[in-house]
């Protein structure tokens, strides 16, 4: 019988979404019923009620959230979220999908993922402040550079992951960059970190194009989400890759524009009014709409499950590059498999970037001894050229998806190491 925790995770659509991912490559890697839930669960879940005195006087309690998945390579990793939605389950799935991201790349981490139900639009900046260093206060039991890396995600910056280092630091008694990535770079944060996750969504979407024989200067590309990440891949397709973009989104309104958009204009006006509201560079379209407009190139790079079973079926486009985590549901899995005409590029391999990125910012932390632009990006497209080979190359050989060929390599990474190390008795 399943005890509470376990019941609760269930529970989660998230985390049920990553479980039968987990389950049908645990099939194709004929992994032994008897190992698969030490592969599953993750070794430690963390909440912690987190007080805020609001600028008004008023007190109000938030529940936050940090899960370590395992750490049979090495310390977890993973990104902090500020969004009302985040739950243990949600934040679970995330670090599991963590773990098979890190895995897949050859990074020495297990996954992690952390999370404050919080609107942050909704606070000052001072209690935005308070806020993240009280959550910082109660996890310090729970991690460290050598247990568990924190980083940026969904709500968070710079600024969040400098309060972090400063109130770890403060507790240590000296200065501790390696505790956190995607920090400014005055205080140990690496060259190149905001733009990772994005810039390596545009070197694969290059890659998949090559192997479509399709000319980037042709190709059309609607992105769904406009923060860091959406925001980052528009300008390089502009600038870089030549491709149009002709649908962008945000929370709040979607805009589609077959002539292309002005990304440029584009993200002036979201940087003037935080909001792609009233940018009149486009029609305003439903946000529905958006995903199964003519493309070449579709990009979610917002939140997860919004290629679903309804309209999986639908969507128009050659590559679907995965920018966002958890973007696309099994049941839609299941009908591009059908399809057999979209080239996907799973999230685990798709928004690597950042966690690449971020580890390279941690070695360079723990050395004291900072790389250049150049090397930085050099070495990040390395890594994802490798993995990106060898997912096809799984595929192919096993007659798979991509999203399950980069998942097993993944996940037999992990087990190979949890049988080496064995089990303490």
């Amino acid at each position: 019988m399943p005890g509470p925790t376990e019941s609760a995770l269930h529970a989660d659509p998230v985390f049920a979404m990553a479980a039968e991912q987990f389950h049908q490559t645990a099939d194709l890697l004929q992994i032994d019923d008897n190992f698969r839930d030490r592969l599953l669960y993750p070794k430690r879940l963390v909440q912690v009620a987190v007080p805020l005195e609001r600028d008004t006087g008023k007190t109000e309690v938030f529940f936050g959230y940090r899960v370590q998945h395992h750490l049979t390579l090495g310390p977890t990793k993973g990104g902090t979220r500020y969004h009302p939605s985040v739950s243990l389950g949600e934040v679970t799935a995330l670090a599991i999908w963590m773990s098979w991201k890190c895995a897949l790349n050859g990074l020495p981490y297990g996954g992690a993922k952390g999370g404050l139900a919080i609107d942050p639009h909704s606070f000052t900046k001072t209690e935005l402040e308070r806020v993240s260093r009280r959550y910082m206060q109660e996890l310090i039991p729970f991690v460290g550079p050598y247990t568990d890396i924190l980083g940026p995600d969904m709500g968070t910056n710079e600024q969040v992951m400098a309060w972090f280092m400063d109130t770890y630091s403060v507790y240590r008694g000296h200065a501790v960059g390696e505790i956190v990535t995607g920090k400014p770079p005055v205080v140990g944060g690496s060259i190149g970190r905001r733009e990772a996750t994005g810039k390596g969504v545009v070197y694969l979407v290059e890659r998949a194009l090559n192997v479509l024989n399709l000319e980037a200067s042709q190709c059309r590309a609607i992105i769904q989400g406009f923060g860091n990440v959406g925001s980052v891949v528009a300008e390089y397709f502009d600038h870089r890759s030549e491709i149009k973009v002709v649908g962008i989104s945000d929370a709040y309104v979607a805009l589609y524009n077959p002539a292309g958009i002005d990304i440029q204009k584009a993200v002036a006006y979201t940087n003037q009014h935080h909001s792609l509201v009233g940018f009149d560079g486009a029609e305003v379209i439903a946000p529905d709409e958006l995903l199964i407009q003519p493309c070449e190139v579709l990009v979610p790079a917002a939140v997860d499950r919004v290629i679903h079973g309804g309209n999986a079926g639908a969507i128009q486009c050659r590559v679907l590059a995965e920018a966002a985590n958890g973007p696309t549901t099994p049941e839609a899995d299941a009908i591009l498999r059908e399809r057999d005409d979209v080239f996907v590029i799973p999230d685990v391999l798709c928004n690597a970037g950042g966690v690449i990125v971020s580890y390279f910012e941690w070695v360079q932390d723990l050395q004291n001894f900072f790389w250049t632009s150049h090397e930085i990006t050099d070495k990040l497209h390395r890594l994802l050229e490798q993995s990106f080979t060898e997912v096809i190359r799984f595929a192919r050989k096993r007659k798979c998806s991509h999203r399950l060929a980069a998942t097993a390599i993944g996940v037999q990474r992990i087990y190979d190491a949890k049988k080496v190390r064995g089990l303490y008795p």
